[in-house]
């Protein structure tokens, strides 16, 4: 069973791997991508600029959501950025283009003049990204929904197979979308949601689809996904699975593994005060060191270091199309 088990595991993870390139969360990750996903933002706005200045289209795109979220407004230079990624081609970019006719910055008056206005950006975003989704590609499928924001899309989408699409699903759905006469089924149907975005590689979906099987007291499937989200580098999921493994508490009856618990926490700091993990993680560093030996907090160290060159930077996953 124990080997059943880890190549259960094993293959969840490949198929993430394998699908993580195609969610928007994961596709041209770079280092300033991923310290955008950690919410350093100042710290992410100086490396974008030097890949959106070498020609990083994702880069490019960032570094205007990081500016426009740094300045809460959209400013001249985030909408420089967001235009160079949009004439090569990004919709994300087109779309909050599009957007900007809601920015801050209207109220304030001061909104940058643009190549083209709010609504044509919105047409070519449509234009180029409707015969894609016509042909039933599942990403064009999700961005006719941010587009047109009509739910059929976004059903296109998720019955299709897209992790992202899936997970708005069940979200809606959860807050009374959608109509089910009979009791039971839009938990059912959320569940069900959860299930297929997490077997996607999507790890909000694994979080909220781990606290239904823990409701249920499915502790089995529980640890199985726990581990599979703390693979994917999702902060939170990566601070449960610590916690648990080190029996700080003992809530899903892992083996303990005091060692690991405490690597993965020491990983946990460098988010800094990004929500209070830092000093969470140190609190409960200081929590297990008192149940450890030096030797097993220096191979800490060690596991740690093994721990982030061989899984994907820590995140927090924030939505690509930021508000």
């Amino acid at each position: 069973m124990l080997l059943i088990r880890h190549l259960v595991l094993a293959l969840t993870i490949a198929t993430y791997a394998a699908t993580s390139l195609a969610t928007p969360q994961a596709s041209g990750r770079t280092l300033g991508v991923s310290l955008y996903n950690q919410l350093k933002i100042s710290s992410a706005i100086s490396e974008l600029e030097k890949e959106a200045q070498s020609g990083n289209v994702e880069s490019q795109y960032y570094l205007g959501e990081a500016l426009r979220k740094h300045n809460r407004y959209m400013t001249s230079e985030a909408q420089h950025w967001y235009e160079a990624a949009a004439n090569n081609g990004n919709i994300y970019a087109m779309i909050q283009l599009g957007r900007s006719s809601h920015d801050l910055c209207q109220q304030m008056k001061n909104c940058p003049s643009s190549e083209k206005s709010p609504a044509e950006w919105v047409e070519k975003a449509k234009d180029l990204t409707f015969p894609k989704a016509n042909e039933g590609d599942p990403e064009s499928l999700y961005l006719m929904y941010e587009v047109t924001l009509d739910r059929e899309w976004l059903e296109k989408s998720a019955r299709a197979g897209y992790p992202l699409a899936q997970y708005w699903m069940a979200v809606g759905e959860r807050q009374g979308r959608g109509y089910f006469f009979i009791p039971g089924k839009r938990e059912a149907s959320v569940r069900n949601w959860l299930k297929l975005s997490s077997e996607g590689g999507y790890p909000k979906a694994m979080n909220d689809h781990l606290e239904i099987l823990y409701e249920e007291g499915n502790m089995e499937s529980v640890r199985h996904w726990l581990e599979v989200a703390a693979e994917t580098g999702d902060q939170e999921a990566v601070s449960n699975y610590g916690a648990y493994i080190s029996h700080t508490p003992d809530k899903v009856g892992y083996p303990l593994d005091i060692v690991k618990g405490y690597a993965l926490f020491s990983l946990l700091k460098e988010l800094d005060g990004n929500g209070g993990v830092r000093e969470y993680a140190e609190q409960k560093i200081e929590k297990i060191a008192k149940k450890m030996t030096p030797d097993q907090i220096e191979k800490s160290k060690t596991v740690a270091k093994e721990w982030k060159d061989s899984h994907p930077p820590l995140s927090f996953f924030p939505d690509k199309l930021g508000n």
